[in-house]
């Protein structure tokens, strides 16, 4: 018996499984894991009877859009619907439904009393499926040329992506450019070219790179193909307030620009930063100068040393004895020395070696305490003086 043949479409979160056989055909399926900028349904099986004709609905990459659904037609999530388009119509796949919509589009600022919702027309038929496979087909295609008519054109532009209509007749090209582009006449181009309707969307670096996807150097998917869709200005402050290394290889992404993630913890560092006294002099001790060698900013500890340019005696202080020395220090107190303060307990790291091994679960075996033994049969044999234990 054969098997069938499945290819997963993470461009549009879909599995296409081909039936090997006398008749042949292929099924579609929607496949969550592999949508970008996907949202969890918290309120999944929650039926209230708000927003239950209000649909999300995803196309390609994170393009996603809110539907009403006035078929009539009993739609779930993961079902191909076929909804309107400002020119035609377009499919897509439902990913959300329910009153988790209503906190979607609370979310991205959509107000559902005001807005005129697009229509979900029906459900997608196996003709709706074919024409969008076919559609699909030519973006690859489109895109390769449509890059070499750009560049015989001698316009500065990237174009990145190519997304075409669930019917064909319109094509979306995604593009990246540092400065205004005049595409007037590309446009008459493509469509003399592609025999389409077509519209430009400009995207940025980090837009791009939320498009294609990948794996980051953390190990995990991109944060902009998973959950980032507002991208906030990230500038080197960011890596200087949490003492990193100012490498640009180190410090960007796949984009080419800053890692999104150098934002993650600044809050904390500058919360901690602000405990932190600045140190701008030795600190003067009964003993000498203690100069400042190095900071742990999240512990909030000092690092002192009584000779300039040395790390190799370092004597660690809390943020807030520091402000307490300096403040003596400024009404002619001097401690008496630094030596005598305790050393602060380090976090200790401890390794995970052994932890797998395959014997981990068993009990201990009890050694058997063989002098003991010995001893007795001496006393048994004579060897002794014969006298028994008193028990």
């Amino acid at each position: 018996m054969k098997q069938d043949a499945i290819q997963y479409d993470c461009f549009r979160g879909c599995a296409v499984i081909s039936t090997e056989g006398e008749e042949g055909g292929k099924t579609f399926r929607y496949r969550q894991g592999c949508c970008k900028l996907g949202s969890f349904n918290c309120l999944q099986g929650a039926e209230d009877g708000t927003f239950s004709k209000l649909f999300e609905v995803r196309f390609k990459n994170t393009r996603k859009g809110f539907y009403s659904n006035d078929s009539g037609q009993k739609i779930n999530i993961g079902d191909m619907v076929i909804v309107e388009a400002m020119n035609g119509h377009d499919l897509g796949i439902v990913t959300l439904a329910g009153p988790v919509v209503g906190r979607q589009m609370r979310c991205k600022g959509i107000d559902p009393e005001n807005t005129v919702f697009r229509k979900i027309y029906r459900k997608a038929r196996p003709v709706d499926i074919e024409k969008w496979q076919e559609a699909i087909a030519r973006e690859q295609e489109t895109m390769i040329k449509a890059r070499r008519i750009a560049a015989e054109m001698g316009l500065e532009m990237k174009i990145g992506d190519v997304e075409f209509q669930g019917d064909g007749t319109k094509a979306i090209f995604y593009y990246i450019a540092d400065g205004r582009v005049d595409f007037r006449q590309l446009i008459k181009v493509f469509a003399e070219e592609f025999r389409i309707r077509i519209e430009m969307k400009q995207i940025g670096a980090r837009q791009e790179a939320g498009l294609i996807g990948g794996l980051g150097i953390c190990g995990r998917e991109l944060c902009c193909a998973n959950y980032i869709s507002s991208f906030q200005s990230i500038s080197t402050a960011a890596a200087r307030c949490q003492d990193l290394s100012l490498n640009p290889q180190k410090l960007a992404g796949q984009c080419g620009k800053l890692k999104c993630c150098l934002n993650y913890e600044v809050a904390n560092y500058l919360d901690a930063q602000s405990r932190i006294p600045r140190v701008s002099e030795p600190l003067e001790f009964q003993d000498g100068l203690a100069w400042l060698r190095k900071t742990d900013i999240l512990q909030e500890t000092l690092y002192f040393s009584y000779e300039k340019g040395s790390d190799a005696d370092l004597y660690p202080l809390r943020a807030s004895e520091v402000r307490e020395i300096i403040q003596q220090n400024r009404n002619g107190i001097k401690p008496e020395s630094l030596r005598s303060e305790p050393e602060i307990s380090a976090p200790e790291f401890v390794t995970a070696v052994g932890d797998d091994s395959i014997s981990r679960f068993d009990s201990p075996r009890r050694k058997r305490n063989r002098s003991g033994k010995g001893r007795k049969k001496e006393g048994r044999n004579g060897g002794g003086n014969g006298t028994k234990r008193q028990r």
